[in-house]
């Protein structure tokens, strides 16, 4: 399975810091799927444009049938990447988004904060997750019988 992951962030691309988010989705991921993947990286500034056009190219071009994004959720200004993945969905998906709000929300009450989303662009399930890497950790395993499921339908075996 070819697997999409995009790290948002403005300083970690212009490489002020290193980026730990995409890393930790690779990790995570893997650990909790348990089949093979192969993930192609992109790190981008928080760029409405540039993150619609490579959200475009790994499900289009690059036939990716997961994107998984990290970062720039939050209300700050620069903080695109809800706007930028609905750029290019054809079929929302809030429970994703919801869930992983509920999951966080006991522990970090600021959690409701995250405007991440899901959906679909094709046969490809594109899902926003937090940047912060403890919170992909938190978020991400338990989304793992739904991403499996809407691969399936995406892939029209369900």
């Amino acid at each position: 399975m070819k697997v999409g992951r995009v790290t948002l962030s403005d300083r970690a691309s212009a490489g002020v810091y290193r980026d730990l988010s995409g890393p930790e989705i690779e990790r995570v991921f893997r650990q909790a799927w348990n089949e093979e993947c192969a993930f192609i990286a992109r790190l981008l500034p928080d760029d409405r444009p540039a993150i619609a056009d490579a959200l475009r190219d790994l499900c289009d071009r690059e036939a990716c049938e997961l994107v998984i994004t990290t970062g720039g959720t939050g209300p700050a200004a620069r903080d695109v990447t809800p706007e930028a993945t609905r750029d290019v969905l054809e079929k929302e998906l809030p429970g994703f988004g919801e869930a992983m709000r509920m999951r966080s929300f006991a522990t970090v009450p600021t959690a409701i904060l995250s405007r991440a989303t899901a959906g679909v662009r094709g046969r490809t399930l594109i899902l926003n997750l937090p940047g912060n890497p403890r919170a992909i950790g938190e978020c991400l395993p338990p989304l793992v019988p739904a991403i499996r499921e809407a691969l399936r339908h995406l892939a029209g075996i369900s």
